[in-house]
């Protein structure tokens, strides 16, 4: 056995070979390799007692760095062992011989440009320093990260059962138990996984990846909240009261909510020209890389009011009589009202009810910074369920979430909404996430007048939950507070970065999302199925993962929704909207299944409700 040992680690090593240098600089390399240019290639080496957390952590930042389009791989030490290594064992030269193809792999990878993170117990110091030797000869970045939590911790978690084997004499040689782990004496970064939740592994890493200089500043760049901090509060409630002003509706109210609260950070206000023309033409902020934000974030003023405040280093924002924000060097521009109608909905159809209050809005946009002096609350008995993007992730970290999953919706929830949903949270779980979490997000801004209102809506939504449809426990229901626009995929991009802002790392996308029907011609204004195309393709949303929209119809043999299977077609029934909405109006049960019945019969009082009120 010791003879296929010295076979395997010391005959038949390669002679008369010479290394050949690539024509591809790394710099070349980078440039092509991901979408943000820059060679970042590096190996980080996790290394730590089995159980304590590596190949969680490498799966986490694997995913993180290449949701943000930075191209990455985890070599993980059973996977490796399928494979490369199937032909080693645990002796100490085995090991040793292990870690140092390991190593050798990792600086390939590193080479071509990609971060390379390791996974594997790596328990002899003498082997994690000839694993740096081998990034040093090359001059690549390595970082060795010792994931240290204590032996009762790893034990205790033992997914695998192998502490309780080796206890039990069944494996012999099992680091930390009857082999030694040498722990490194001066690593680059020790995460305790043992205090630590993994999303505080994660920043640690990436806050070590960004002073490396790995990773770019502007992936690690927290939200714009534009709120006036309560140390300053009084200093710009004096400074705001000795402005003049510029009244606002409650349409431009709702985006300084939506802008005090992050949700279109990078943003620092309302949208300067240079801003408004790339988002206009180009669907994207471009001044600090590609960042999607696909429609304008404007304040129209009149003429007058341009005339009147034009140079001014400062005004304050008033609503009904209170001012709410300030907006500092603002900056006066020309609202070409039919460009940019063209250009946002592809109409400029008056009778489209976003369009009519842009053509009756003024003729000018100001821009400038914005500082919100109070957190914009409505008093309807809903602010309790308008989460900041913040306050969002918070509760994901609270709930240990290890995937988000959101839907957008701004009408009642049927039973095939939550098929969709339902689905979407098997498959990640088939993924291997163990902890998916939904967020049910309902728009909460402006919408139509024949749409169901808001407060409405939140009682059916929580009907759903109560009767058991969709899980209580691993779903978060809560208020977007952007006004609805109508404007088809051009707007859905919009929807999706906000989530994304938020905390979502899966999109679900419906059918036609965003879309209405032509206010003319009554066709559907935008292909139903571009939304879902669009964010599959747009730039700057590779950190979320967009769920496809799958048909679901009622199946009258199984009297429930079901995903619509074309060689079946009899079996199905569609019940549209408005097919829906009349039957809630007469006072009509649905097909069993269709839609829970205690969130039916909300829907139906709030038909009711609307003849009362003629």
């Amino acid at each position: 056995m010791s003879g296929m040992k010295k076979l395997r680690t010391d005959l038949n090593r390669s002679t008369n070979v010479v290394y050949q240098a690539h024509h591809v600089s790394r710099s070349k390399r980078g440039q092509v390799v991901g979408t943000r240019g820059g060679f970042r290639g590096c190996t980080i080496w996790l290394t730590g007692l089995s159980g304590a957390g590596k190949t969680t952590i490498s799966f986490a930042l694997e995913e993180f760095l290449v949701s943000h389009a930075i191209p990455c791989y985890s070599l993980d030490g059973d996977n490796i062992r399928h494979g490369l290594n199937k032909n080693l064992g645990f002796s100490s030269e085995d090991r040793e011989e292990n870690i140092r193809r390991i190593a050798e792999v990792a600086k390939l990878f590193a080479d071509a440009g990609l971060v390379c993170v390791t996974s594997f117990i790596s328990p002899f110091a003498k082997d994690r320093i000839e694993a740096r030797k081998i990034h040093a000869s090359a001059g690549l970045p390595f970082f060795e990260v010792f994931v240290h939590a204590p032996l009762e911790v790893c034990e205790s978690r033992d997914v695998k059962g192998l502490y309780k084997k080796a206890r039990a004499g069944e494996i012999k040689g099992f680091t930390g138990i009857d082999s030694e782990y040498e722990r490194p004496e001066v690593p680059d970064l020790v995460l305790k996984t043992g205090e630590l939740t993994v999303n505080e592994c994660l920043q640690q890493v990436l806050e070590l990846l960004q002073e490396k200089s790995i990773v770019p500043s502007e992936v690690m760049e927290e939200l714009n909240e534009l709120l006036v901090p309560e140390n300053k509060l009084s200093l710009a409630l004096a400074d705001a009261n000795m402005l003049r002003t510029i009244s606002i509706n409650k349409l431009d109210l709702q985006w300084v909510q939506v802008l005090s609260e992050g949700w279109a950070s990078p943003l620092k206000g309302f949208m300067r020209e240079r801003e408004y023309l790339q988002v206009l033409h180009f669907n994207n902020l471009l001044d600090d890389g590609a960042i999607n934000l696909s429609v304008p974030i404007v304040l129209p003023v009149s003429t007058e009011v341009k005339q009147e405040l034009d140079g001014s280093a400062a005004v304050a924002l008033e609503y009904q009589g209170s001012r709410v924000a300030i907006l500092r060097n603002p900056e006066f521009f020309p609202h070409r009202k039919e460009e940019r109608c063209a250009r946002q909905w592809g109409t400029n159809c008056p009778q489209h009810p976003y369009i009519k209050m842009v053509m009756e809005g003024g003729d000018w946009l100001v821009g400038g910074d914005l500082e919100v002096l109070e957190r914009i609350k409505w008093n309807d008995g809903l602010d309790q369920y308008r989460l900041t993007p913040n306050e969002l992730k918070q509760k994901f970290d609270e709930m240990k979430a290890d995937a988000v999953f959101a839907f957008q919706l701004r009408n009642p929830v049927h039973n095939g909404h939550a098929l969709l949903m339902s689905d979407t949270k098997r498959r990640l779980l088939e993924r291997g996430y163990k902890n998916p979490v939904l967020l049910l997000h309902p728009l909460g801004g402006w919408t139509k007048d024949d749409d169901v209102p808001l407060d409405w809506r939140m009682k059916q939504h929580a009907a759903v939950l109560e009767d058991g449809v969709l899980d209580p426990k691993s779903t978060i229901v809560a208020i977007f507070p952007s006004p609805m626009m109508y404007a088809g995929p051009t707007e859905v991009q919009w929807h999706c970065r906000a989530r994304m802002i938020a905390g979502s790392n899966f999109y679900i996308v419906g059918r036609d999302p965003a879309g209405m029907p032509h206010p003319e011609t009554k066709q559907d204004l935008y292909d139903p199925t571009h939304g879902s195309k669009v964010l599959t393709m747009a730039p700057g949303l590779t950190s979320v993962e967009i769920i496809p929209f799958r048909v679901a119809a009622y199946n009258k043999s199984k009297q429930a929704m079901d995903f619509y299977d074309k060689e079946k077609h009899a079996e199905f029934e569609f019940i549209s909207g408005t097919k829906m909405r009349n039957m809630a109006r007469n006072g009509e049960n649905p097909p069993d299944g269709f839609m829970a019945p205690k969130a039916w019969k909300v829907l139906v009082e709030y038909y009711n409700s609307l003849q009362k009120d003629n």
